[in-house]
């Protein structure tokens, strides 16, 4: 059974009950896509992550998720650590994490764009993500429309149960940034877009820049996994997008939230579920992974059932959903801390 098993239980039962309303009734344990054993090699939990990317790190303060999840992640670590790296670069993390304090480790991690956060930095009195009132609340006619351009998990599972309920929902298929998951796990990835339909586009093409701009703005959901800058590059704020569509449910996933500082740093499903204190404390004290990525399943979880809410109430508003957040509110409906 899963460790979150009763905040699955919780959300899923919100999602059953909100597509009810809006649409057909959605049973997201039906779907398959809340964890991903068997569809690519996971190890037990523990300092490292199941699959292997991510590591709880001892600093001189405190402890660290570090991960290394991308084939560029690696090639930062001599920069990050300011120091030449030979043979095993977590070997060499280790060593050199223990001598300097987590708010350093951290701040340099950022300014490279290195998915590090501090264990249990991130806290929530619950799993609801703040919503950003941007545009005013209407009624959607005709069935409901929804762009999904997100990627990997969380965006594409709250696209999943928006498809699954009725809507029609168009998938980005970045040729320049094709969802990896398509290649490392195609069953899962099916799972989770198979009910949608895809629009394929060059955006390093300013036309085709311009087609995913209008699609934006005529949907009635629009779902990104990217971090405002990149967004922005693409023509795609929420001023213009609302400007567009005042009614417009832009449901915003970030690692660490859409505003302020925080809106420039990367994470990814483990690092986000350690932000958020989302791990169990081993004797004596130290931390270790409760499962696999596990902010991922329940920020789309989350991001669904806001969505929904939103809907229901007639839209116009963005929502900041991040990632060490949900985990964050997931840890706290489990009671988990240091000292469990």
């Amino acid at each position: 059974m899963s460790p979150l098993a009763p905040v699955f239980a919780q959300l899923g039962h919100e999602v059953a009950s909100l597509t009810g309303r809006l649409g057909r009734r959605v049973e997201v344990e039906r779907l398959g896509v809340l964890d991903r054993a068997g569809h690519l090699p996971l190890a037990e939990p523990g300092r490292a992550s199941p699959n292997g990317s991510c590591r709880l790190i001892q600093a001189a303060d405190g402890w660290i998720a570090v991960n290394l999840a991308r084939e560029d992640d690696l090639t930062l670590v001599p920069a990050w650590l300011e120091q030449a790296v030979q043979g095993d670069a977590w070997g060499a993390i280790i060593a050199a994490a223990q001598d300097r304090p987590c708010a350093d480790l951290m701040a340099r991690a950022i300014l490279l764009g290195l998915p590090v956060a501090g264990v249990g930095e991130t806290r929530a009195g619950d799993l609801a993500p703040p919503q950003l009132l941007l545009g005013r609340s209407g009624e959607h006619t005709g069935p409901l429309k929804v762009l999904d351009t997100s990627a990997l998990w969380a965006g594409p599972l709250c696209g999943a149960i928006l498809a699954a309920m009725g809507a029609r929902v168009t998938r980005l298929d970045s040729l320049g940034r094709p969802d990896p998951s398509a290649i490392s796990t195609p069953e899962f990835f099916r799972r989770l877009n198979g009910l949608k339909t895809d629009l394929q586009l060059d955006l390093n093409n300013p036309a085709e820049r311009a087609r995913l701009l209008a699609a934006a703005c005529e949907a009635d959901v629009l779902i990104t996994a990217a971090r405002p800058r990149a967004l922005a590059a693409l023509g795609l704020s929420p001023e213009v997008a609302f400007a567009a569509n005042p009614g417009l449910v832009w449901v915003a996933i970030t690692g660490h939230g859409w505003t302020g500082e925080a809106a420039e740093r990367v994470a990814f499903g483990d690092d986000a579920a350690a932000a958020g204190g989302l791990v169990r404390w081993a004797p004596p004290g130290e931390p270790r992974f409760l499962g696999d990525a596990l902010a991922d399943p329940v920020t789309g979880l989350c991001a669904a059932t806001a969505a929904l809410r939103v809907l229901d109430a007639g839209g116009g508003a963005l929502i900041d959903v991040a990632l060490a957040r949900c985990a964050a509110g997931a840890a706290a409906h489990l009671r988990l801390d240091r000292a469990a």
